[in-house]
């Protein structure tokens, strides 16, 4: 039986508007600059309100997106080495955001280890999520640094800066008949 949740039954949302702003906090992280500079925030915010509320939900959408592809990664590159992707990713990346309260508030964490464990089992983390109701505010920084965890992750373990945002971007290119 089909679940409500299957990956084929939710939007992709706007892969690409997520995909640059994950891929520009990995460039600024990676060039020594972990902290956005005011001139950084303000053009992410005037991003933001040019995109309107159905934008905003488009990117929200692709970021849930990413995060199934980046899991999705993982969890065949954990397999050819006999591991579980769940068992190796999400305890450290819940970890990890434990370890950053001025941005990921403790109540957003276990919604972003519920989209971790939705992906890893092949459920839409975007769908899964709406059956609890709206996205909160606290829920967008986490769900922000969860999609650039997992890119770092992979990056790391590709020893390859540019590998994860690469591996969006090739499967944003190839042609639908793949």
């Amino acid at each position: 039986m089909s679940s409500p949740c299957d990956p084929a039954y939710a939007p992709v949302g706007d892969v690409g508007a997520a995909l640059m702003m994950i891929d520009s906090r990995l460039k600024s992280v990676y060039d020594g600059r972990a902290e956005t500079t005011t001139e950084e925030r303000a053009l992410v915010e005037q991003f933001a309100v040019s995109l309107g509320p159905d934008g905003a939900a488009a990117v929200l959408d692709g970021a849930c997106t990413i995060i199934y592809m980046y899991v999705q990664w993982l969890r065949m590159a954990c397999e050819d080495h006999d591991k579980d992707a769940l068992e190796e990713v999400v305890p450290s990346l819940v970890t990890t955001m434990r370890q950053m309260p001025r941005s990921i508030r403790p109540e957003a964490i276990p919604t972003m280890a519920g989209l971790l464990v939705a992906a890893g089992i092949g459920l839409s983390p975007n769908l899964w999520r709406r059956q609890y109701g709206q996205w909160t505010e606290a829920e967008m920084n986490a769900l922000e640094a969860t999609a650039f965890l997992l890119a770092e992750r992979i990056n790391r373990l590709t020893g390859d800066r540019e590998f994860a945002t690469r591996l969006i971007a090739d499967a944003l290119s190839a042609p639908e008949a793949d």
